[in-house]
């Protein structure tokens, strides 16, 4: 049975969908996001408009390093001032007021030489492909993506108005400017679209999802999350959720949602879920996504 207050998506390798939930609400997509600047990032390494190991001009990291959280970058979830900010409602900062506060003590280690996980990071990454590519964001995901599978909800959120679009009424008090790499908006049946075309084949050729399934291990359990097993890609978690076995895709969280977008590869009929649940709690969207991942 589904939690309460969740709402569902999920596709077979054999092509068997089910929902829970209306199928037309449109939620955030939050750190998702990132395994979609990823899919870009990786469609123009493809072209050949990008070098994924090239230290960028002016910088001492790699695009593959700000991908795999790897650059030494801090993260913006540590500043009080940001979440006051944002549970005041107040407009986002300029880009370059967050950064400068993010980096105030400078960087956490030598890129390549730790992990940490960096919302800047993704967001200098967003920036790289639009200088590469010539387009913003935005056009960037809908020619790469939207277009080609027919993902006709997703949409780069910038404005309030879009919030309020959102199934959550909480959603109208919050500024998506505050994600500063891009949240994303979409049904869960396009989340859950989106990772299983990656996946199968049908948005990168086969050198291109490989790059993005390079894993670096971080560990074991997490408390109060089903993860065994945890390590991190190209935009991607990868590990192992307890009876599911291994899983591909990535959580998100924010001020009043969350999300599990989770491919699991090694069940009998290999099957795609996308969750997304009110709350803050990333580990229950997990466990839900599991869950349906052995049980539907």
């Amino acid at each position: 049975m589904q939690a309460t207050g969740t709402h569902s998506q999920w596709i077979t390798a054999d092509g068997r969908r089910g929902t829970h939930g209306d199928a037309s609400l449109l939620f955030p997509y939050w750190s998702f996001t990132k395994t979609v600047i990823a899919i870009c990032a990786l469609k123009l390494y493809e072209r050949g408009e990008i070098d994924l190991d090239q230290v960028l001009d002016g910088e001492r990291f790699t695009l593959r390093q700000l991908l795999n959280h790897t650059s030494g970058l801090p993260d913006y979830s540590a500043l009080s001032d940001y979440h006051a900010a944002v549970a005041a409602d107040e407009d986002p900062w300029p880009r370059d007021r967050l950064l400068t506060a993010a980096l105030v003590k400078g960087y956490l280690f030598e890129p390549g030489q730790g992990w940490s996980y960096s919302n800047v990071g993704f967001m200098l990454a967003r920036e790289q492909l639009e200088v590469a590519s010539g387009e913003d964001f935005a056009a960037l995901v809908t020619d790469t993506i939207c277009r080609p599978l027919g993902l006709n909800s997703i949409e780069l959120a910038t404005t309030r108005e879009q919030f309020r679009r959102v199934h959550w009424p909480a959603g109208a008090k919050y500024h998506p400017g505050w994600v500063y790499h891009g949240c994303l908006i979409g049904t869960a049946e396009d989340a859950a679209h989106l990772l299983h075309a990656l996946l199968c084949g049908a948005l990168l050729g086969t050198t291109a999802v490989n790059e993005m399934l390079r894993r670096i291990p971080l560990g074991g359990a997490i408390e109060g999350r089903p993860w065994t097993d945890c390590g991190y890609g190209l935009g991607l978690m990868i590990g192992r959720m307890e009876s599911a076995g291994r899983v591909i895709g990535h959580s998100g969280g924010g001020p009043f949602s969350v999300n599990a977008v989770y491919h699991f590869p090694e069940r009998p009929d290999p099957v795609t879920v996308a969750v997304f649940s009110e709350g803050q709690s990333e580990g229950l969207a997990e466990y839900e996504a599991a869950a349906i991942a052995v049980g539907r």
